[in-house]
């Protein structure tokens, strides 16, 4: 009788050690909260899964600079690694501070154009989207003007005009001339976006 009952059990086992492989797949979990990154990968193969994760923190800093980069295309660059590593069909979970599959990027103000809703040195938490809407405040790159944090005036299809809050204007004199200075008014395109402020 003890026989059959530990046959059983080492059947019983190795069923659910079968079935545990059979079903569980290679999966990769993902939290931002807008500066830091925490990966963890879970796996049955054997691989270099603190090599991969570091790939994917350096990967995801990448994006996170990155204007053009979207959540499909961050997500395709995790699987790209995973396969590199010999990972295949990973199920790829992004959370973050701002909920699941949003990408939280902390930015600084420089200057004082968005005065007085923001501060010079002031962080800002932004959404990294290209959903913007008028009277969104967001992070973008302006070829005339590098990077800056301006607010949504006009969207007119793919172009965004952005102003800034600080409607001040001053003169200074710079090498004998006098010079008007006052806030940006720019245009850019959606795709220089690099996401929305959601919190300051």
């Amino acid at each position: 009788m003890a026989k059959k009952i530990i046959l059983a059990l080492v059947i019983l086992i190795l069923i659910i050690v079968f079935g545990i492989m059979f079903f569980a797949h290679d999966s990769v979990e993902v939290f931002i909260d807008g500066e830091n990154i925490t990966v963890e990968t879970i796996t049955f193969s054997d691989i270099d899964k603190h090599g991969l994760n570091n790939e994917i923190c350096d990967y995801t800093l990448d994006v996170m600079n990155d204007t053009t980069t979207d959540i499909d295309t961050y997500k395709n660059g995790i699987e790209d690694l995973c396969s590199y590593y010999g990972l295949e069909d990973v199920e790829i979970t992004l959370d973050s501070t701002i909920g699941p599959n949003q990408i939280p990027v902390i930015a600084y103000v420089d200057g004082t154009s968005m005065l007085p809703t923001l501060k010079d040195g002031q962080s800002v938490l932004i959404n990294k989207t290209h959903n913007v809407k008028v009277g969104d405040i967001v992070v973008a790159d302006s070829d005339e003007y590098g990077g800056i944090i301006k607010r949504v005036d006009e969207v007119n299809g793919n172009n965004i005009h952005l102003v800034s809050d600080n409607k001040e204007i001053s003169y200074e004199y710079i090498n004998g001339v006098l010079y008007e200075l006052k806030g940006i008014s720019t245009w850019v395109d959606i795709n220089d976006i690099n996401g929305v402020v959601i919190s300051y």
